[in-house]
């Protein structure tokens, strides 16, 4: 008899992290590596995050708290959700999370059966793809190729939609493109949603700060008002408040799912930790400025990267409009001999290929479930960018 349970199987380890923890190992080996693997920040989290944290270690602010949250911090994402998307959420219809992950492991372990479908567009995030599988229901991958500039087409998702699909997945901006969708693009996927009174959205609004270009954000229950009962909206301090490591994430829908969500995390791991709750209060109730900041340089980075990775052999690389990651096809190295003498078959080759060859890390898009193609994360230093960006030319150059 397997000791492992039967449902391990039906998930693997996040690519992500495995990139960023072999790279890691590579440059302790004494490798020159550069890693564009991880999807956070490379600026320090502002100061009066920390300050407020510090001032909740002070006066003892290391006790548990609500399950899902506390009061303070439910407030503080309320007025979030009014101000900033125009969407009135109670205490009692909002739900914080030891991250977004968390919070949307949360919803679909306590919501999908055996038999369940769930819409998600690929690329999509790694983790969608596998919690939903170890949830026990059916992953339906619906690709959306670059020329329709990675985005969810409303006939594709007609097409998609059965009497067993539960819920639909979109990220906006997207990640691991940085694809976003305009109003009028999710306007017309909710007019598909709207025929359809089965389905349910969950809208991974995580990347909501981090747009460029003057592009405006909004969100599927913003944009059509019916389907606010059955939205679960998500969002979380990690990417615009550069606070990854803090750990809150948080999200707002029907006070059904919230409560189920609720005991779940009850009988997981509780509340999230109390002074980054705090943190988090100070992040979304304090000052904002230093967001435009950051952006203007992601911005900078991102112009630095689609310039130079469209200038590499058989390299194209789309502008996105938001996120910190761009996602080039290598589809024109497809077939060529590498240095060291392998042919490149897979984006999987190419990118460990590149890594061997030049000591830069990036990930295959075919773990995003659309490829050939790799996702870089251009949250890093611009010169270390340009350097990455110089040994992936050179590395393309080098293929023959």
């Amino acid at each position: 008899m397997a000791f492992l349970a039967d449902s391990l199987m039906r998930i693997k380890p996040s690519p992500t992290i495995a990139v960023t923890d072999k790279a890691r190992a590579l440059k302790q080996a004494g490798r020159d590596v550069i890693g564009l693997g991880a999807g956070e920040p490379d600026f320090d989290t502002p100061e009066n995050i920390k300050q407020a944290a510090i001032k909740a270690i002070e006066r003892g602010e290391t006790k548990y708290t609500n399950v899902d949250g506390m009061p303070e911090l439910k407030a503080a994402i309320a007025n979030k959700f009014k101000t900033e998307n125009g969407l009135e959420y109670k205490a009692s219809q909002i739900s914080v999370g030891t991250g977004g992950k968390q919070v949307l492991f949360n919803a679909l372990m306590v919501t999908l059966n055996p038999g369940d479908e769930v819409i998600i567009p690929a690329p999509f995030w790694v983790s969608y793809y596998d919690i939903v599988a170890l949830a026990g229901a059916t992953p339906v991958v619906v690709k959306t190729p670059a020329e329709d500039g990675f985005k969810l087409k409303p006939e594709a998702l007609e097409k998609a939609i059965t009497k067993n699909t539960k819920w639909v997945i979109f990220n906006s901006p997207s990640n691991p493109t940085g694809a976003a969708y305009t109003r009028d693009e999710i306007k017309a996927l909710t007019d598909v949603l709207l025929r359809h009174p089965h389905v349910w959205v969950l809208s991974d609004d995580m990347y909501e700060h981090l747009v460029y270009d003057d592009f405006v954000f909004t969100t599927p229950a913003q944009v059509e008002p019916a389907l606010y009962e059955r939205t679960l909206t998500l969002n979380g301090v990690s990417k615009a408040y550069c606070m990854t490591g803090w750990r809150v994430g948080f999200a707002g829908g029907p006070e059904m799912l919230i409560k189920a969500m609720a005991t779940l995390q009850s009988q997981s791991t509780t509340n999230p930790n109390s002074i980054a709750q705090w943190a988090s209060v100070e992040a979304l109730n304090g000052p904002k400025d230093f967001i435009a900041k950051h952006n203007a340089i992601f911005k900078e980075r991102r112009d630095v990267c689609v310039s130079m990775l469209n200038q590499a052999n058989g390299l194209s690389c789309p502008k996105p409009e938001g996120a910190f990651y761009v996602y080039p096809s290598c589809d024109g190295t497809i077939g060529k001999k590498a240095p060291s003498g392998k042919v490149i078959a897979t984006d999987e080759d190419f990118v460990t290929e590149l890594l061997e060859a030049e000591g830069v890390a990036v990930v295959q898009g075919s773990a995003f479930g659309l490829g050939p193609a790799f996702r870089i994360s251009y949250a890093t230093a611009t010169p270390t960018l340009e350097e990455a960006c110089r040994r992936i030319q050179r590395f393309c150059g080098n293929l023959r």
